[in-house]
């Protein structure tokens, strides 16, 4: 049932809908359960008078607005951005400075790449597709000119595992990885494995919302609709004719296994391709050190030593070796 009540009248627990287009307003969602009174703020800050509140969606318990996975929780965008602008000036200005400190520069470039997968994400139009590869591409000539750079955003990278931030934060492993296993090889287009790494999880955006942020492991049905992301994400990219080789790969392969235990294909050894198997590792290493409602995150150092100790069989092990060289450096 849907009341419309005053923006002051506003409770913690109550699952809105806000009246205008996502770009005018400072959420990255149009409809999501109130979890603090900075949120309620805002929207009347933003000079809504009255809000849409679906009763039926809504939780009343503490404890069920603590239970909301993180996805739910953060429903603020990671920076303010313009919303006349899909790639703003903000990112190509940071990536070609250089006078910025390294790790300043880490900073502010991780931040605009949160912003930028967040807004594609909520909108993954063709020419939004088509946009965020462009600067993609920028970000992956600045992880491979300057090492010290994306040393630092490797330390600087969010536990939070929100979609956006989780493909951010593969990308940026997997083509580090990408270029320690690769080096300068001219065999590999390292733009196209950017956005192949960058845009791994954009089928996620045809599963349905309440899979996608269940607090809580999957029963059978919802990990099976879960596992048909990889071919919805092959499906985007091709629609928006970005589908290259490389990402054909990394999107359709990135959840498969050493061991053939992984999904779509259940591939196994040579089977799978080495982007794939780099987009495997840099995914299981980001779920472990991402906190969710359900489970603390792992240190790297614990979240590598799980991987080695129990998971071993799932990745390819010289691959391994080369991700774990990135945390020794």
């Amino acid at each position: 049932m849907i009341n419309t009540i005053a923006a002051k009248e506003l409770k913690v627990g109550m699952y809105v809908r806000m009246p205008v287009a996502w770009i005018k307003h400072p959420f990255v969602r149009n409809e999501f359960i109130l979890t603090s009174a900075d949120q309620i703020e805002k929207i009347v800050e933003s000079g809504f008078d009255d809000i849409a509140v679906d009763t039926a969606k809504s939780v009343l318990s503490i404890e069920d607005v603590e239970a909301i996975s993180h996805s739910d929780k953060d429903i603020n965008p990671p920076t303010d951005w313009n919303p006349e602008k899909f790639l703003t000036d903000d990112l190509k200005e940071a990536i070609q400075d250089t006078k910025m400190p390294k790790e300043d520069k880490a900073k502010e470039v991780y931040k605009l790449s949160l912003q930028m997968m967040g807004r594609l994400l909520e909108s993954p139009t063709v020419e939004n597709i088509k946009v965020s590869k462009e600067g993609i591409t920028s970000i992956v000539d600045m992880i491979l000119r300057e090492p010290e750079t994306s040393g630092y955003m490797l330390n600087i990278t969010s536990h939070d595992f929100y979609t956006y931030t989780h493909s951010v934060n593969v990308g940026i492993l997997s083509i580090m990885v990408s270029k320690e296993i690769f080096g300068n090889s001219d065999a590999h287009d390292m733009h196209e494995l950017g956005a192949g790494y960058f845009l791994h999880d954009m089928g996620k955006t045809k599963v349905q919302p309440e899979i996608i942020n269940k607090p809580g492991r999957l029963n059978d049905d919802e990990m099976f609709k879960m596992r048909t992301h990889p071919y919805q994400g092959y499906k985007i990219l091709d629609k928006a004719g970005a589908l290259s080789e490389e990402c054909k790969i990394i999107v359709m392969q990135h959840h498969e296994r050493e061991d053939g235990t992984g999904y779509p294909r259940r591939l196994k050894k040579d089977e799978i391709h080495p982007y794939g198997k780099i987009g495997c590792i840099s995914d299981v290493f980001d779920a472990l050190t991402a906190e969710r409602s359900y489970k603390q995150a792992l240190t790297p150092y614990e979240a590598l030593r799980l991987m080695k100790e129990q998971m071993l069989n799932h990745f390819q092990a010289d691959i391994f070796r080369s991700f774990v060289l990135l945390f020794s450096k």
